[in-house]
């Protein structure tokens, strides 16, 4: 009986709305349970936790109540059902990547990152997805088999108008609950996570989207005063160059190595004995090499892209989404290339096996002024070569020579790196190097694709080396951003050494530390760095080696080798490092115990408050720099704006020819200083592919030199076999 009247109380609009929301509820309290790290504790959050699903997905839904007509009102329910499924699916997926919930500028910029993401995205899809969407198909089901029926009767407006008023004060109530936890919740910039766990997934997506307008139409109003603050900033704030580093690299050529997904403790590991990284390993504990063991990735959303941001123009990445993806086609940079090229005469390039358009990289480089951007378009592109996000990193590295050697020297040349990217899979045929021994397939592949990457670098380096290359750059290597994300660290953890049960924040905080080392010609009294650093130091510390002055542009980070640099490291969610202290939300942990500070003196409270003041202020102003492009406003004495309408990026390769056939005896290419010859002869790799399909004139491959060289090999064996057999005939005949 009872069955019966929740069947029939289902068959009406009313009763329909109801079990589309109990549904929702359900599945969502799960996803918070099962996949989110929202840090609830105590009864009184989990109570918010429980409510906040509720009055949004009530307000959302009753819209179809208002519709009078029986089909129309169904599908739009259904639609804003399956809508809100969607965007809980897609907000666990991206979750378990990113350790963060979408954004608009990220729902909107998807375009722009979405190539090559689909194998990883199915990767991060798990069996536990099916109560995501179970019940939707459940639903659909019962509606055209009838056992759910359509109730023709319309509601009353009135009634309808009730629910909604039931859903908006149910609303204000839960963030009224939210602000009695957390003070300010909507007004100061708090960690997302705040934001879903007090409010929900739907909540902080209106939040968030109503944000995003806000700030549009700031950019639209926003005028050259807005930049004063920000130059008085960065004017104080800048750190004026140690005498003994400025120009040390002074017309040397710039290499710079983008580490996909590398992470610090990579360095000097060991996996059941053996090295992950020998090679860079190697270059880390040389005294060829400048290396920085305290240096951290600040990264937000934009990962890859934020990274490339801070390294180009010493400017944060959003708080959400991606830079490049949201404002890149649009903003006005003083970046590396076009400040390399007006006051040093550098040509530059960026070497990457994806397609052009990934992270919105073939309209923001014009406006960082590259003059060349050799993308997926201008390598091999048979499946065989290709990793999950393009171009293997042996084939990038080797089939770049042709492209490199008829560059302008001095050059600013990058390399991105894209077989170390999750979810880590690289085939047999490329490695011997054991995966390590845990339930995450991710992190077990983590040091094998690592591996990779240390030889294909390897591979590079003793290019450099024969070809003359080394001697006159500068070269950069640097991680990203994370490989593990924070997830995936409680896992990770019993390889470090560390016990999961006692993980902290802490421990997350020091695992955002990368590789960050420096060669410069000449140089031979390197080593291990202590100084606290970030990728937002990168551009000031290279255009002081370099002999610029970098105290007329805007720039947030200070050259690292600087007396005055600023030791305080800011990341991209208000937390900070210190060389004393690590920072996350209100706890103060002690770096090297990790203990958390629970009883501050007075003077250790005012010194961490000045510091998160500091930080947040950096932020805030670097922020309001990039989403009202007030950059546009300033041009600093002797510096032309870039017009990016002179680079298109296509037929990049004969550009080059051509610049060298006009420059004719003055030109400094490494081929013309070849005596107009390649220099790919100078490169050997043992990448499979290049002895079957990347074989072809078009890449000028130097398998053809070590299919030569095996060939000669074989030969004198046989010949030597060949001698041997007619000696020992001899000495038989001869008995």
């Amino acid at each position: 009986m009872n069955l019966k009247r929740i069947r029939e109380f289902i068959n009406t609009r009313i009763g329909f709305l109801c079990l589309l929301i109990a549904l929702f509820w359900i599945k969502t309290i799960l996803v918070y349970l099962i996949d989110f790290h929202l840090g609830v504790k105590g009864v009184y959050q989990y109570l918010v936790m429980l409510i906040n699903p509720f009055a949004t997905t009530l307000l959302l839904f009753s819209i179809g109540l208002y519709i009078k007509r029986t089909l129309p009102a169904y599908i739009t329910m259904m639609l804003i059902y399956i809508a809100n499924t969607a965007l809980l699916l897609f907000s666990v997926i991206y979750y378990r990547e990113f350790t963060d919930f979408m954004t608009m500028n990220v729902i909107f910029g998807y375009s722009a990152v979405s190539q090559g993401l689909s194998g990883s995205s199915f990767a991060l899809v798990k069996p536990q997805d099916i109560i995501i969407v179970g019940d939707v198909i459940l639903v659909l089901i019962g509606l055209l088999t009838k056992f759910i029926k359509l109730d023709k009767r319309p509601l009353k407006k009135r009634s309808a108008v009730a629910v909604t008023s039931f859903a908006i004060f149910s609303l204000m109530f839960n963030i009224v609950l939210g602000e009695i936890d957390r003070p300010q919740l909507l007004t100061r910039t708090f960690d997302r996570n705040y934001l879903v766990k007090y409010l929900g997934i739907d909540t902080f997506t209106v939040y968030d989207g109503l944000k995003t307008a806000k700030n549009n139409q700031a950019r639209s109003r926003a005028d050259g005063a807005d930049l004063n603050k920000i130059l008085q900033y960065t004017s104080k704030h800048h750190a004026k160059p140690d005498p003994k580093m400025f120009g040390a690299a002074k017309n040397k050529n710039i290499i710079v190595i983008h580490l996909e997904s590398f992470q610090q403790f990579l360095i000097n590991y060991k996996l059941d004995g053996k090295e992950v990284t020998p090679f860079l390993n190697d270059l880390y504990n040389s005294k060829d090499m400048y290396s920085f063991e305290n240096f951290f990735h600040q990264v937000g959303q934009g990962k890859t892209s934020d990274a490339e941001n801070m390294l180009e123009t010493s400017t944060y990445g959003l708080p959400q989404g991606s830079l490049f993806s949201a404002l890149g086609t649009d903003n006005t940079f003083q970046a590396a290339p076009s400040i390399l090229n007006q006051e040093g005469g550098y040509s530059s390039a960026v070497f990457h096996g994806n397609n052009g358009s990934f992270w919105n990289r073939n309209s923001v480089y014009p406006n960082m002024g590259y003059q060349n951007f050799f993308d997926a378009s201008y390598f091999n592109q048979d499946s065989n070569n290709l990793s999950e996000y393009g171009l293997k990193d042996k084939l990038l590295f080797h089939d770049s020579v042709k492209y490199l050697e008829r560059m302008q020297q001095p050059f600013y040349a990058k390399f991105i790196t894209v077989s170390n990217h999750f979810p880590y899979n690289l085939d047999k045929e490329n490695t011997d190097f054991p995966a390590a021994d845990t339930s995450d397939n991710s992190i077990n592949n983590y040091f094998v694709t690592a591996h990779y990457l240390d030889q294909a670098v390897k591979e590079f380096f003793d290019y450099l080396k024969k070809s003359g290359l080394y001697d006159n750059s500068m070269i950069v290597l640097y991680g990203d951003h994370y490989g593990i994300s924070d997830t995936r660290n409680v896992k990770l953890a019993q390889l470090l050494g560390k016990s999961s049960s006692t993980w902290s924040d802490y421990d997350n905080a020091q695992l955002q530390r990368v590789p960050f080392m420096i060669h410069v010609p000449g140089k031979h009294d390197g080593g291990v760095q202590k100084q606290f650093g970030g990728e937002i130091d990168v551009l000031p510390t290279l255009l002081h080696l370099a002999g610029i002055d970098t105290s007329k542009y805007v720039q947030f980070g200070t050259d690292l080798f600087s007396p005055e640099h600023d030791q305080t490291v800011a990341f991209r969610n208000d937390n900070f490092v210190t060389p004393k202290h690590t920072v996350v939300g209100n706890t103060i942990y002690e770096n090297g115990t990790g203990a958390v500070v629970t009883h501050p003196s007075a003077d250790e409270k005012k010194k961490v408050k000045e510091e998160s003041a500091r930080v947040t202020r950096q932020l805030g102003l670097s922020d309001s720099l990039n989403n009202k492009n007030l950059l546009r406003f300033y041009v600093p004495n002797g510096f032309k704006p870039v017009d990016p309408k002179q680079y298109d990026y296509q037929n990049d390769f004969d550009k080059l020819i051509q610049t060298e056939k006009k420059m004719r005896d003055r030109s400094n290419s490494l081929w013309s200083k070849n005596d107009d010859k390649t220099t790919i002869n100078d490169y050997d790799s043992d990448a499979p592919e290049l002895e079957k399909t990347d074989d072809n004139d078009a890449n000028v491959s130097s398998a053809k030199k070590r299919i030569q060289k095996n060939r000669e090999k074989s030969a004198q064996e046989n010949k030597n076999s060949s001698n041997s057999s007619s000696a020992v005939s001899k000495i038989k005949s001869s008995e």
